[in-house]
């Protein structure tokens, strides 16, 4: 079989078993579900972070993608923002024995790992944002900095806020968004909206 189908075939193999142990997955049984050696696990992936970078972007591709969907959605900025957020917690609510795999790691640890296997979706997230707030929201003279920091701190927030949520699952993820979405409302809604390419 040629190698990138085998490593496909394993992957699909550790989603089986990240679906059913979350954290708790190990090596070893991914090794087994797949009916192979940890040895040979190894010689696919390098070592178990190179399996939770593979696993990261197969799971975090479909996300972005949505993210930057999201943002480009033809709607009220409230109605966008709310739609952004409710595609991260929509994703992390579908597969939360994933997410938990790679945002805690460690099962002994208490709290998230943000620069775990997670960490490059989330800048790239974090930049899709910038991106969208620089180009749609005149936030002044400092609109590119200002961006810059938004998008870090709005990624921070969700990921904090929807870890939180999904582990307490205090009221339904409607209302979570909502919840998200009043706190980042202030300056936001009191911003003016960048001329689009072709306006006068």
């Amino acid at each position: 079989m040629p190698t990138a189908d085998r490593r496909s075939e394993l992957l699909d193999a550790a989603d089986r078993v990240v679906r059913r142990d979350g954290p708790r997955a190990s090596m070893n049984t991914i090794a087994a579900e797949a009916g192979i050696t940890k040895p040979i696990l190894y010689r696919h992936f390098g070592d178990k972070n190179g399996l939770y970078r593979a696993l990261a972007e197969r799971h975090t591709a479909g996300l972005l993608e949505a993210v930057r969907a999201a943002l480009a959605l033809p709607l009220e900025r409230r109605d966008r923002v709310e739609a952004v957020i409710d595609t991260y917690l929509a994703a992390i609510e579908a597969r939360p024995q994933v997410y938990r795999f790679l945002v805690h790691p460690d099962p002994a640890a208490d709290g998230l790992s943000p620069a775990g296997p997670l960490a490059p979706a989330l800048r790239m997230i974090a930049d899709e944002l910038t991106l969208a707030v620089r180009e749609q929201v005149d936030l002044g003279p400092d609109s590119g900095v200002l961006a810059a920091a938004w998008g870090q701190a709005i990624t921070g927030m969700v990921l904090a806020g929807g870890d939180w949520w999904l582990e307490t699952r205090p009221f339904p993820r409607e209302r979570m968004v909502q919840t998200l979405a009043d706190l980042l409302w202030g300056r936001l809604a009191a911003a003016g909206e960048r001329p689009t390419a072709g306006s006068h």
